[in-house]
């Protein structure tokens, strides 16, 4: 089975692409959904806590999500601090996911810095999906409710787009002038064909 990464900077459009991998019967891992949720097991709550303090807690004793974001996306530090807490726990949730599908040609894993962190090594085969930097925020604008500051700080802190797109093994281009499900297609026979 061919682990395959699937990346692109925030609102490059991975998640609508993994969606039509998924039509072809692929799964897909999404990895910065899964980070969400484990932020919110109780050790790694108490590592946050440890780390950031009671500030980024609401009273109930919840993270606020909003407010480490508004740290970590302003301080490249924190943000690498915040992964080394995170990221192990992914590695070890992705691993448990793999076991229960050995049986498939390949598989997707999700996720936005997978360069940025180095967990792209772990993998086969990179797909980097590609677009402008004015759709990019407009999309995450439109989607988080977010300002075009926040967005461009957030972008800030992820590897410049065409440093991925020379490392990928595959690039489909989402600038929204050409068709996503023939690109599509034709990564997913072409990654068909490398894991036999």
């Amino acid at each position: 089975m061919l682990k395959v990464g699937i990346t692109g900077n925030i609102g490059s459009g991975k998640t609508t692409v993994c969606r039509i991998f998924e039509l072809l019967e692929v799964e897909v891992y999404y990895a910065d959904n899964r980070a969400k949720e484990i932020m919110h097991n109780h050790d790694v709550k108490k590592e946050i806590k440890e780390l950031f303090g009671p500030a980024v807690f609401n009273e109930n004793g919840d993270l606020n999500t909003k407010r480490l974001a508004r740290i970590v996306f302003c301080d490249k530090m924190a943000l690498q601090n915040l992964n080394e807490i995170i990221h192990p726990q992914i590695d070890k949730d992705f691993d448990l996911w793999l076991n229960k599908r050995k049986s498939h040609a390949y598989v997707l894993k999700e996720a936005a810095i997978l360069y940025e962190t180095g967990r792209y090594k772990k993998l086969d085969k990179i797909i980097v999906i590609a677009s402008s930097i004015d759709m990019m925020i407009e999309r995450v604008r439109k989607r988080d409710n977010a300002t075009i500051e926040s967005v461009k700080a957030r972008l800030s802190n992820q590897l410049d787009q065409q440093i991925k797109i020379s490392k990928a093994d595959y690039v489909i281009d989402n600038y929204e002038n050409t068709l996503l499900i023939p690109q599509v297609i034709d990564v997913h026979n072409k990654l068909l064909k490398t894991s036999k």
